[in-house]
């Protein structure tokens, strides 16, 4: 078998065997409409096969495997949302890494950009360690947690617009049942500053007419209800950002003090 079966054992993995299974887009809307609470939801978020493309890929690579980490299991499911229920800060990435997320079952742990974002979130008081390699390593959010636009590791890190509107609902619903808390919401990278916004006005936040262009560092002041919420953009800590410099340790330094400043 190559993914993890749910309820088997992985640390964290908040299915069970009789957890309900989207196969379309119709039930991924159904099931994310009914997670009343985040266990709820992202234990379907955790089983679903909407996506045949995204399904057979992120199994193909868990089968496969890359040659650093032959001998190990790879989780090979949609990657949920993790961190504080109740998130003063919430992070929005794209989607999981085939050898990152795809192998560890968490988001950004286990790949190289996770090794800057930990450690920058360290830095700035939101985790509990420097580095997160994987499922049972003891990393702990504080007051933060991190959700992907979409929950399935795609091919050259590019979903389909399809997988992107089938993903959609699970988004929406994890950023309502946040809302409450949520003070800061950090945008990685300017295909999850994109993907956010359609999910925000879907979950009741009020938003300006004209959406602003990404950009790090970026600030904008919406509202949830009489709660003001500040949206921040952050470069994505990709290789290709941090080999040429355009991503700096003191460039994510400076948005996530910032983010835990705002969001206390």
């Amino acid at each position: 078998m190559s993914f993890v079966p749910p309820g088997t054992g992985w640390p964290g993995d908040p299915a069970t065997a009789d957890t309900p299974v989207a196969h379309d887009p119709e039930d991924v809307r159904r099931l994310a409409a009914a997670g009343r609470t985040l266990a709820e939801l992202t234990a379907a978020q955790s089983v679903c096969r909407a996506c045949p493309r995204l399904v057979e890929w992120r199994e193909e690579v868990a089968e496969v495997k890359r040659r650093a980490f032959a001998d190990e299991t790879y989780w090979g499911r949609p990657v949920a949302g993790w961190g504080d229920d109740q998130p003063r800060v919430l992070l929005v990435g794209l989607a999981p890494a085939a050898h990152g997320g795809n192998r560890t079952g968490r988001i950004f742990t286990g790949d190289r950009s996770g090794d800057w974002l930990f450690a920058s979130l360290y830095r700035a008081g939101l985790a509990v360690q420097e580095t997160s390699t994987r499922a049972d390593d003891g990393q702990r959010l504080i007051g933060a947690r991190m959700v992907a636009s979409v929950r399935c590791a795609p091919p050259a890190n590019k979903p389909t617009p399809e997988e992107r509107a089938t993903c959609f609902p699970w988004l929406s619903r994890e950023l309502t049942l946040t809302a409450p808390s949520v003070r800061v919401v950090v945008a990685l990278g300017g295909f999850a500053w994109q993907a956010m916004w359609p999910a925000l006005k879907d979950a009741g936040y009020t938003l300006p007419r004209v959406r602003p262009p990404f950009g790090h560092g970026i600030e904008v002041q919406v509202s949830y209800g009489p709660a003001p919420v500040t949206l921040m953009g952050c470069y994505h800590p990709s290789q290709q950002n941090t080999f040429t410099g355009r991503v700096t340790a003191q460039m994510l330094d400076d948005v996530f003090v910032r983010a835990r400043a705002l969001g206390v």
